[in-house]
């Protein structure tokens, strides 16, 4: 049976109410945290380093939440926040792929921000590239990642790592 390709909002919450791995396993994160509104592709094969991939998509409005706080007058969206819908997508990655546990972000080599979301953008799409997929007693992904929006790179990480966890209680 082929995997689901592609995601829609509605799934990607039924993911982060525990709905769509299973009891104890990856969810995301639900609103305001979730920081994607769609996976248009994933796969286990394609990207840079032939390993799998992950595209994905955010829609931008003047009224998200992250505007009003970030900073009065000045409204631009925290760059942390990029940086956390690419590790959800390498977690969301490893569960898709059929693997137990929690995804818990385990680091990123090197992020280089060269520009900004501001309210008056229209979209952010995501490109996550597996670079090495661990399925043994530890399941980790490493990846490289492109921000863009509206067409225009303006993050890009290396080695960001993703693990997931049957227990995290001494996490």
């Amino acid at each position: 049976m082929a995997k689901v390709e592609s995601f829609t909002k509605d799934q990607l919450l039924e993911c982060g109410h525990g709905r769509m791995f299973g009891e104890g396993n990856a969810q995301l994160p639900v609103p305001n945290m979730l920081m994607m509104d769609r996976i248009t592709h994933i796969s286990d094969e394609g990207g840079i380093y032939g390993k799998g991939e992950i595209q994905a998509e955010l829609d931008i409005t003047p009224d998200l939440w992250f505007f009003a706080c970030h900073f009065p007058g000045d409204p631009v969206m925290p760059g942390c926040l990029g940086l956390d819908a690419m590790w959800q997508a390498v977690g969301f990655h490893l569960a898709w792929l059929g693997n137990p546990g929690h995804g818990r972000a385990l680091g990123v080599g090197e992020v280089k921000f060269t520009g900004q979301v501001l309210p008056t953008a229209n979209k952010v799409t995501y490109q996550i590239d597996l670079k090495r997929v661990i399925t043994r007693r530890l399941v980790m992904g490493v990846a490289d990642a492109v921000m863009k929006v509206d067409g225009r790179e303006i993050y890009t990480a290396k080695d960001l790592r993703v693990g997931l966890f049957v227990s995290t209680d001494n996490f």
